[in-house]
């Protein structure tokens, strides 16, 4: 008699920092609703998979759903996974952080379940060799991975079924491969046209199976779905069919399929993700030919028989095509080993356990990528991930430095890119320089709000921009009965977003120092089309001096650049540009001197800027917004665009924080100020987010051969000052 064993693995998961309404709406529609009507289906046996954030929410707020959980687990219905606690993509993290998360989970799940899993969800499905050694070492027996990750291995469609064994070191773990004709038809099909899928995979072999693992929010979450999953009852449906051919479809759990049957063979996977996840790694520009390239193979219908060799990049190129994700990454590892080498026994002293568990939260994976959803384009994930940091690195600092005010340095070449960084660390914040890039502050942390105020995203092409002109207004998807999936999707939240399609040539980060034309503007220079005459903003400094007075806990810091003002005609004039900037422990003040020189014989005119960036989060939050002392302005949100003369001391407030960073000028400069916005897209389309605010501090001058001409400022973070 033809069988076929159908293993369900249902992947549930909301991110570090993601908002207290997200997790109820995600509860209300779309969890709760599952697992009950799951429970009223005892045959129908299944894998679950909760990560940290999740459950922590649950047993925070609904503490009768993990009672449900455990019953059903009780009962042999549901078989639970492991993983990485916070949802970590374990290649981007050292080994014995990702053993300790995947202990968490473990630890989780026995104390609240009563089951200890045996298999591990990767986080995004990303395929690392390395891992069969890692996964062996935390405990588990298998994992699973999308069918394409096989075909890359070089497997024909037919041999992709069961499981199959992998190894590093003679180290080895079961890998399920999940049927990508599955993960886009539940639950977007009706219900009848998978079950017949199944059938017709029903074989004379009792040993043949199919996995199906996705994420659990397409059953509730995604547009459209918890109409249909549960109102049109697709789901109640699905499962009765189930039932109703239950000699012919067998859900049977992983563990008991591992074993009841062997594998398939051996295989060795090469570094992958889901399809998708490929694509989006890829560089703007070469995503497009990816795309152009697989619409011309689909059209000669070659694609299936060029599958194998067809793939876009790997997870790690975010880390290139997302300067920012790198910041974030290697701020990670700089916070993990400061953390690891507190004390190797993961049991050891609370402040070493607080500091643990935040650093972990600051693993979570969602705010290091961007594809289809928010992830790094969210500020808000962004923002959680580095106040989990600065909490997990300011606790580890103050075990170091039990005597309280401190002040140290170091040339660190923290985003490997060869060029070292300067940090710059106290009691009270962060500084990171970058010299090689304009000088530049590329992070500034205030420790006593675990807040780093340049957290900025520049505005950069992304493929899916060409396709924003195809957009549709989603009430348009409301005459089609069946969900789409959000991969089909193209919609955007507002009109007119075209008009924001704006990209930086820079990096946003802060003490950015530009030569401007004659011809700029406020409008061109927020649209970055603005003529820049000198060659400093991205370019490199030297480190002229570092000096240090332990005595005093003051550190001094000199960069300099011999650039040129560049002119229309190609002429170019020697300029330098020293900046010092000059610390002191227990103190969240940096004072800076700026000293501009020409270096020509002849008179120069110079139009002299220096641009900030910070990202109080919110731009129309009434609670944060730009203050100047002693004189009003009619809109001082921080999406407001607007000039001001005359500015001795420009403030960004945050009451919510009570957190306020002011920029002193001497001599007084004209300022200029706009939100920094990008287009991105997301599981609901097209949306329009705040990144940032840019202020951009100007003087003009006329400066003779040989001279020099010098600026102070001064900014401090702090609470905010009465006004």
């Amino acid at each position: 008699m033809k069988k076929i064993n159908f293993l369900i693995g249902i992947h549930n998961h909301q991110p570090v920092g993601n908002f207290d309404w997200v997790f109820e709406e995600g509860f209300q529609k779309c969890y709760r609703p599952f697992l009950e009507i799951m429970e009223r289906h005892p045959s129908i046996r299944f894998s679950l998979h909760y990560t940290g954030p999740l459950l922590e929410w649950l047993d925070k707020k609904a503490p009768h759903f993990l009672d449900l959980i455990r019953e059903m687990v009780r009962r042999g219905q549901v078989e639970m996974l492991g993983g990485g606690f916070y949802e970590p993509i374990f290649s981007m993290l050292r080994e014995e952080d990702t053993l300790n998360q995947i202990r968490m989970l473990r630890e989780f799940s026995e104390n609240r379940f009563g089951s200890t899993p045996e298999g591990i969800w990767l986080a995004e499905r990303v395929w690392d060799p390395s891992l069969p050694k890692i996964l062996s070492h935390a405990g588990a027996t298998y994992t699973i991975v999308d069918d394409l990750h096989f075909r890359y291995a070089g497997l024909a469609p037919e041999e992709i079924f069961g499981y199959y064994i992998t190894e590093k070191e003679g180290l080895s773990v079961a890998v399920f491969p999940i049927d990508k004709g599955l993960r886009y038809s539940i639950p977007f099909k009706p219900p009848e046209e998978t079950i017949e899928y199944l059938t017709y995979l029903a074989s004379d072999n009792n040993g043949m199976a199919v996995t199906y693992a996705d994420d659990g929010e397409k059953f509730g979450m995604w547009p459209g779905t918890h109409q249909w999953v549960y109102q049109e009852r697709w789901l109640d449906t699905f499962l009765s069919l189930l039932e109703e051919q239950a000699d012919l479809i067998k859900t049977i759990t992983f563990s008991d399929y591992l074993q009841s049957y062997p594998p398939m063979g051996r295989i060795y996977l090469p570094n992958a993700s889901y399809e998708e996840m490929m694509e989006w790694a890829l560089p703007a520009s070469t995503a497009l030919r990816y795309q152009d390239m697989v619409k011309e193979i689909r059209v000669l219908n070659r694609e299936e028989k060029y599958k194998p060799f067809l793939r876009g990049g790997m997870f790690d190129n975010f880390l290139i095509k997302y300067p920012e994700s790198n910041l974030m990454h290697k701020k990670m590892l700089w916070v993990s080993d400061k953390v690891n080498r507190l004390n190797q026994d993961p049991h050891d002293v609370p402040p070493v356990q607080e500091a643990r568990r935040e650093l972990y939260q600051g693993q979570c994976n969602c705010a290091y990528w961007h594809g289809l959803f928010g992830g790094l384009y969210l500020n808000h994930l962004r923002n959680a991930v580095y106040e989990h940091l600065i909490k997990a690195e300011t606790i580890s600092d103050k075990l170091n430095h039990p005597d309280g005010t401190w002040l140290d340095f170091k040339l660190y070449d923290l985003d490997c890119d060869s060029s070292p960084e300067l940090i710059i660390s106290s009691d009270t914040m962060n500084l990171y320089f970058k010299p090689s890039y304009g000088g530049s502050l590329i992070e500034w942390d205030y420790k006593p709000a675990s807040f780093n105020l340049t957290n900025v995203l520049a505005r950069r092409v992304e493929a899916y921009h060409r396709k924003l002109k195809e957009a549709e207004d989603q009430s348009e998807r409301a005459n089609n009965h069946e969900p789409k999936s959000i991969h089909d999707i193209v919609s955007q939240k507002e009109r007119g977003l075209e008009e924001f399609l704006h990209y930086d040539w820079y990096n946003r980060y802060s003490f950015l120092d530009h030569l401007l034309g004659s011809e700029t503007t406020l409008e061109n220079f927020k649209t970055s089309r603005y003529p820049e005459l000198g060659d400093f903003v991205n370019q490199p400094y030297r480190v002229v001096q570092i000096s240090h007075t332990p005595s005093r806990e003051e550190i001094r810091v000199t960069l300099g650049r011999e650039g040129h003002l560049w002119e229309k005609d190609g002429k170019r004039f020697p300029v330098r540009i020293i900046k010092s900037f000059n610390v002191r422990g227990g103190s969240s003040e940096v004072e800076v001197v700026y000293q501009i020189t020409n270096q020509n014989t002849a008179t120069l005119r110079l139009w002299f800027g220096i641009e900030f960036n910070f990202n109080f989060l919110s731009e129309n939050d009434p609670k944060r917004y730009y203050f100047f002392p002693g004189r009003h302005i009619a809109d001082d949100l921080l999406n407001s665009t607007g000039k001001e003369g005359n500015v001795a001391t420009i403030c960004l407030r945050d009451e919510w924080k009570n957190l306020e960073v002011a920029c002193t000028f001497d001599p007084p400069a004209e300022v200029w100020r706009f939100p920094l916005e990008t287009v991105s897209r997301s599981e609901e389309g097209f949306e329009r987010t705040y990144q940032g605010s840019a202020i951009l501090s100007h003087w003009e001058m006329e400066l003779p051969g040989g001279e020099s001409k010098t600026y102070r400022l001064l900014l401090t973070a702090g609470e905010i000052k009465s006004s």
